[in-house]
């Protein structure tokens, strides 16, 4: 799912920082929770190098290379992460639900990665921006989509 985010980050012109986050900051606790954030962690590494990304650690972490550098000083991650892998359903809407109401931040989403065929949420609160940004997402993905299904004339 993380290197799936990669790709959607990439959709919107940014390099993808991706930060694995849990109760724990690089270890500092050793939980069920905290084990299962950090293997994902180590995994993404292993398969994507080419992907910037750390964890597992705390939200400050991920939002502030000062922190991060305090706690993990060679952390494979610079500046602030762009992509927040949370470690259940439950944390990502939580954090997703805080952040839209004390950020005052643009947010496009909740956006669906993985399933086979595309599929866009709108949540009641969306507003009219909200709605334009989801439906650029979605054309975005289309484009895609169609442009890898016809072939190649000139190869």
């Amino acid at each position: 799912m993380a290197a799936q985010a990669a790709v959607h980050v990439q959709r919107f012109g940014l390099k993808p920082k991706i930060a694995f986050l849990s109760h724990s900051d690089f270890g500092s606790y050793d939980s069920e929770s905290s084990r299962k954030v950090r293997e994902a962690a180590k995994l993404l590494a292993q398969n994507h190098p080419e992907i910037e990304s750390d964890g597992e650690m705390q939200g400050d972490s991920a939002l502030s290379q000062i922190t991060r550098q305090h706690t993990l000083p060679h952390s494979r991650l610079e500046g602030v992460a762009n992509v927040l892998i949370m470690p259940n359903l439950d944390a990502a809407n939580i954090a997703y639900q805080m952040i839209k109401m004390l950020a005052d931040a643009l947010l496009v989403g909740p956006i669906l990665i993985g399933p086979s065929r595309p599929a866009h949420i709108l949540t009641p609160s969306v507003t009219a921006r909200g709605i334009l940004n989801m439906t650029a997402v979605a054309v975005v993905e289309a484009q895609e989509k169609a442009s890898r299904q016809q072939p190649n004339l000139f190869a």
